[in-house]
Parts: structure tokens; sequence; C-alpha cells
């Protein structure tokens, strides 16, 4: 990648962008794109978010943006941040910096104007490069070699990048998935085996972000390896020690060959066990949301469904758990057979049994019972627990009839068993 350079990136021609690093750029100041954007569009991939470095101080960047006509928030101004609303798009700008003083968890900041001190305290070398307003890439710590090779690594001292946040554990291994090639850096992954009891240090709500960012990685496969010997996999997700990740590669090779979507939780339900107790501990721990935890327990709840079943009894079964943890069930339970189909013949029949359910699911719709509470008072069934009761039992029968009986076959029967026959 020498001579790198992006250059004519559409996200980079943005007017707005242009004219706000020109803006930081004037009288002797400087101002450049850096981290990820820099990263991506040497890659060739898509460009979510553009942050900027800048050797203008916070108030100074708000004067200079507002100067400009840009709407500035000093959303992390105590740390040089400064978010600049430009035609409409947000940019995150912030004051060259250095570290002053580091626990594992954050650190305090000096402002300076030395670039390469700035590259110098970021994670790795390929979240460290930067671009001019013309695209030119700067590159102070070996990004470019590093990018060209998929080489995840830190920048200088892997164990002195640790211990300023042992987050970078989890993101040693994020970014592994997401870019990295052949083996990880070894002195990184030695780090991280070391150091992995920092992570207790660390909060809930950080752990799961990026446990989430690293499960919805197109292949997670090898990162999750590497995560395992280095015990770092058991210390941040007890609960897959002894469920394991083999079930990883079958799914995600099942999601590229049928085209479904890279799915966080699904790819966490295939390492670790249906268990609803122990996944009402995970969803506690990692302080889970309620629809996280939620599709948690569901599924570990959900009952297993045979590939021979009939799509009657699947029915039931979906309108009993919702759809949801069925599908999931089957899903994780087709990308078994499918890896097991290479050398045995039975799970291949055992897949299309699989496909052939799963195909049903995604299409069902849930039927509404046909009657309510009201319907049975007008009958003269009072309100209250029997009633409850009679409209349990009702439905049940509605279910295992296959969704046929109407509202007057029901209500027909609901008088005989009020009456007591």
């Amino acid at each position: 990648m020498s001579g790198a350079s992006v250059a004519g990136a559409q996200w980079l021609e943005v007017a707005g962008l242009q004219r706000l690093l020109a803006a930081l750029n004037a009288d002797g100041e400087q101002a450049r794109v850096a981290g990820g954007a820099v990263r991506n569009a040497l890659l060739g991939e898509a460009v979510a978010d553009v942050d900027i470095a800048t050797t203008t101080l916070p108030d100074e960047t708000i004067r200079r943006a507002e100067k400009a006509g840009f709407k500035a928030i000093p959303t992390g101004i105590e740390h040089g941040t400064v978010t600049v609303i430009a035609e409409g798009t947000g940019y995150e700008v912030t004051t060259l910096r250095a570290d002053v003083e580091t626990d594992g968890r954050r650190a305090k900041v000096a402002f300076g104007r030395d670039w390469k001190a700035d590259a110098g305290r970021r994670d790795f070398t390929i979240n460290a490069l930067y671009a001019e307003a013309d695209g030119t890439i700067v590159d102070f710590v070996g990004g470019l070699a590093d990018l060209e090779s998929r080489t995840l690594r830190f920048i200088g001292d892997a164990e002195a990048r640790i211990r300023e946040d042992y987050l970078r554990i989890l993101r040693f291994f994020r970014f592994f998935a997401w870019y990295g090639a052949g083996r990880p850096d070894a002195e990184g992954l030695k780090a991280c085996a070391r150091l992995k009891d920092g992570l207790e240090q660390l909060s809930a709500e950080r752990v799961w972000a990026e446990l989430r960012k690293l499960l919805s990685a197109p292949d997670l496969s090898r990162a999750l390896l590497w995560m395992r010997q280095a015990g770092v996999l058991t210390k941040a997700l007890p609960e897959s020690e002894k469920w394991g990740i083999d079930a990883i590669h079958g799914l995600v090779a099942a999601e590229r060959d049928l085209g479904w979507a890279a799915d966080a939780l699904l790819r966490l339900e295939a390492m670790v066990p249906p268990d609803a107790a122990r996944m009402r501990t995970l969803a506690e721990r990692l302080k889970l949301s309620n629809a996280e935890a939620g599709r948690l327990k569901a599924w570990a709840l959900a009952p297993a469904v045979e590939s021979r079943g009939t799509e009657s009894e699947l029915a039931k079964k979906l309108y009993r758990s919702g759809p949801q943890p069925i599908i999931d069930r089957l899903r994780l339970s087709l990308a078994s057979a499918r890896t097991r189909a290479v050398t045995d013949n039975d799970a291949l029949i055992e897949a299309g049994g699989y496909s052939r359910l799963l195909k049903f699911a995604e299409k069902w719709t849930a039927p509404k019972f046909p009657i309510k509470g009201a319907d049975l008072q007008t009958i003269g069934v009072p309100d209250g627990p029997e009633m409850g009761k009679l409209l349990k039992r009702l439905e049940e029968e509605w279910i295992e009839a296959d969704f046929r009986p109407d509202r007057d076959a029901l209500l027909e029967r609901a008088a005989r068993y009020a009456a007591g026959e």
C-alpha cells in the first residue's frame, strides 16, 4: 500500500466534511480524518462514521465550526471531543491527546500537537492511520503494512496498551475477527492471555457491547478459537466453557450458504447450553437488554424440534413458544446437520427435514384464538379464576385440533363444560 491514498472516496468528497476540514486546517492548525474510516476505505469496505483528529483545542474547534455555519456539541469535551453537525452529518472532532494517567478502564489525557504521540496512544496499528483532506495517508506506526498483510498488532508494547484499558483484550479478538488473517500477533495473544483477569475491572455494559460486535463479525470462528486457547473466552463468557464453540463453524457456513444475516444472539446460543437458569445468570451478569434476555430465555425453554416432525406438530410449538425461539432452534439444528452431512447420509436426510420445517416456520402466521372472556360471559360463565381455567382448557383443545374449531364450536363446548358435562 505504498503511496496509499483514499482520494476519490465518496465520503471524503462530501462538501460538508471538506468545509469542516478547511476550517480546522486554517491559520497553522491541522486536522485529519482518523481511524476506522481510513482503515475501511483502504480495505474497500463500507465507512459508517468519520472521525477527525485536530490540533485545535476544543473551544477553538467549536469556534471554528460555528463560524463555518455548523452546529457544535461538546459531547465529550473533557476528553477533547466535539461533535460537529456539518450539512446534516455528524463528525466527532477530537483534539490530539496523550495519556497522562490510566487505570485499566479510563484515561486522563493532556491535549497536544504531536501527531506521532496521538497515534501512539491508540490501540492497534491499523486503527492509527490518518488521511489528509486530499486523501493522502499519514502513517506513524506501520499501520499500512499491517493492513496489507491483515496483521492485527498492538502499537508499541502490547501489555502497556492493555493495561491502559483492559477492554483492548476483547477488542484484539474483535478486530482480528473482522480484519485479521492467519494467526493473531504472537505478542498480542500472549499479553491478552497474561492479563485476562483485568476484564473483571470492566463494566458489564462495555464487555457485552464488545462481545456483541465480535459475535457480529462475518466469520468469527478463528477469533473464538484463539480466545479459547488464551483463556479469554472462559473469562468473558464462562457459560461457554463446557459447551464449547464447535457449532460456530457450521453456523457461519450455513449463514454464508443460505443467505442468513449474521445474528449475534443466535451465535451466542450456539456457544452456550439451552438452560434457562444459566441464561438468566448470563443476562444479569452482562446486563443484556430485556429483549436480548427474553430471547435467550425463550430459546432455552422452547421444546426441541425433530427433523421428521410434521408441520402440524411444528405449528403447535410455534404457537405455544412463539416463532423466534423455534426458528432459532431450527437454524441451529439445520447448521449442525449440514456439518455432519458431509460424512453422514442420515444427517443429510435430517438437514432436509430441518430445512423443510424452517421454511414453514418462517412463513407461519399465528392464528387468533376465536373467543375471549366476554364471550363466555354471554353464556353465563362468571368472571374470575374459573373463567381463566376454562379459557385455557378451550385454547389447549383448539391448539390440539390444529386451530380448526371456530367461535361457535368453542362456545358450544364451553357451555357443556360450564354445565358440568
